[in-house]
Parts: structure tokens; sequence; C-alpha cells
């Protein structure tokens, strides 16, 4: 009972994705942006004149760009179809237009990786993600990042923070792939 349903391409219900996935995210500490693929559901319940909760069930895909950049999620690419993160964030958010107040009160997120086998039925030789823990993966970056110290122009050595994606492929032999964050050292390079 007081609960307005809203279709999910009218504008309060855009708004309050909008805001409720920029919050998530400048939540989210680890991972990559969310990026809305679709509003599932939106309910209202009116609080007072000018404010509301929503309760929102948003389709969310994974983005190139990483929590850590703080970049919104309409400036973040998605991912190809064979590489990406999918998943559902319900959310709870207060809104109030009229003193600017947008709380988000609640979330949880559940997200999934496209089954390789779906990957392979449609390209059967990309490259599928694997665990980016393993050392393999990390020795990848690492070198990766050599190449990287030696070539720049930068004044400072890069060090792997740590691997956030990882896939291989067989070609000739293994070809392995990874996203990682660095951070700079302190060790010049003129030292």
């Amino acid at each position: 009972a007081g609960l307005l349903s809203h279709r999910c391409d009218d504008t309060a219900a855009e708004q309050a994705a909008d805001l409720a996935l920029r919050q998530i995210n400048a939540h989210r500490k680890e991972g990559y942006v969310f990026r809305l693929y679709r509003i599932f559901s939106v309910r209202e319940h009116p609080q007072e004149i000018t404010g509301s909760v929503f309760y929102l069930v948003l389709d969310v895909v994974d983005t190139e760009c990483h929590v850590l950049s703080k970049r919104l999620w309409k400036d973040c690419a998605a991912r190809s179809a064979h590489t990406t993160v999918y998943g559902q964030c319900k959310a709870i958010i207060y809104i109030n237009q009229a003193r600017n107040i947008a709380h988000l009160n609640t979330y949880e997120c559940t997200l999934q990786r496209v089954p390789p086998r779906y990957i392979w039925r449609v390209c059967p030789d990309c490259p599928v993600d694997d665990c980016p823990t393993e050392p393999k993966y990390l020795e990848a970056a690492v070198q990766s990042l050599a190449k990287f110290n030696e070539e720049s122009e930068q004044t400072h050595y890069f060090s792997v923070l740590n691997v956030t994606r990882a896939s291989m492929q067989w070609v000739v032999g293994p070809a392995y792939f990874v996203e990682f964050l660095i951070q700079e050292t302190s060790c010049s390079k003129s030292d």
C-alpha cells in the first residue's frame, strides 16, 4: 500500500536509477564501474511533498573503467559481450529534489560472468576469463610493466598493485591477457 509503480522509461525512474548507480559505484572499492543495462523495476513510496523512497531493481554490466578511476558510469564503455560481467543490483534510495538530497539507504548486487561454453559457441578462439590471482598472470603483468617502465618518460618506476582481470588464449602457445593496477614507487629512474 502506498507504493507507486513507474514505467521503466519515465523520467523519475531514470533519475532514480542514475543516482543509485552513481552512489553504488562510488561506494565500491574493487572491480569495475557498473553500467546500467536496463531498469528492471521501479517502485516509489512518497514520504512527503517533495521526497520519495525508490525501490529499484537494475540490470547492470561492468565497464572498462576501474572503480578507482571515479568515472561516472555514463562515461565508461561497456565491455564486449564475451568479456562482460553482468548481474542485478537491488537498491533503496531516498530522493528529495527540492532539498537536493539523494541518499542510498542500501543495495545488493549479484554478478556473474558469461559461462565459457556460451563464449566458445559464438567465438571458439576467444580468450576466456580466468582467476586473476594465478601466479602466471602476475608474472605477465610484471613483464608488461617492466617494458612500460623502460620506455616511459616518467621520473619514477611503477610497480604492480594487483591484477584485476586475466584471461588466456592458445595461439601457437599460451597468450596471457591481463589488466592490472599500478602504483608509482619512490624509486627514481635517475638513481
